[in-house]
């Protein structure tokens, strides 16, 4: 009876634990993407989250790291006032971050594997911002929908300095904490 109480105490705190880190990663998220905020030609604006997403991501695993991945930046454009972005950051950044764990798995946590998971982590922000920015300018009276995503286009060189600085960042960070024996006992999925 004592041992399915002390196995049952400890996956409790680990379902814990994982909430924390969860909200954690989410406030993380928030706080790096409202700290430097430089706008773009399509009404959004540059910013560090990516780099939290997909460090999160590779920590977290898939389901929680695309729950804060989601969550985190989504908040902070609610908090600065992109109210309309709310909902594609929330599905965009969420994407991110559960491609970017999956491959991270499926790469069998290589090295390499990192710069290939954020890579196409940041090719779903380019062209999930890129599609979203055009759809608000066919729903506004842009025109017809080629009108629109070729006008939307001008975002995608500030969103590609972003996914530049998000992919060079996230894997220096992972590879450095990679290398304590702490950090890898607390986040086995790195």
């Amino acid at each position: 009876m004592e041992q399915r109480l002390e196995r049952a105490s400890a996956r409790q705190m680990g379902q814990t634990r994982a909430l924390v880190m969860t909200g954690l990663f989410a406030a993380l998220g928030c706080v790096a993407t409202l700290v430097l905020q430089i706008p773009s030609p399509t009404g959004g604006y540059l910013n560090l989250g990516d780099t939290v997403v997909i460090l999160g991501a590779y920590l977290l695993g898939p389901a929680l790291g695309a729950a804060a991945g989601g969550v985190g930046p989504a908040l902070a454009d609610l908090l600065s006032g992109y109210t309309v972005y709310v909902p594609a950051t929330l599905v965009i950044k969420a994407a991110m971050g559960l491609l970017a764990a999956m491959l991270y798995r499926a790469a069998g946590k290589k090295a390499w594997g990192m710069v290939v998971c954020a890579t196409a982590a940041e090719a779903v922000m380019v062209a999930g911002y890129w599609l979203f920015d055009a759809l608000l300018m066919l729903i506004n009276g842009g025109g017809r929908l080629g009108v629109c995503l070729l006008a939307s286009a001008v975002g995608i060189p500030s969103n590609l300095v972003q996914a530049a600085f998000g992919l060079a960042a996230s894997t220096l960070l992972a590879m450095t904490l990679r290398r304590s024996g702490y950090v890898r006992g607390r986040f086995p999925n790195l």
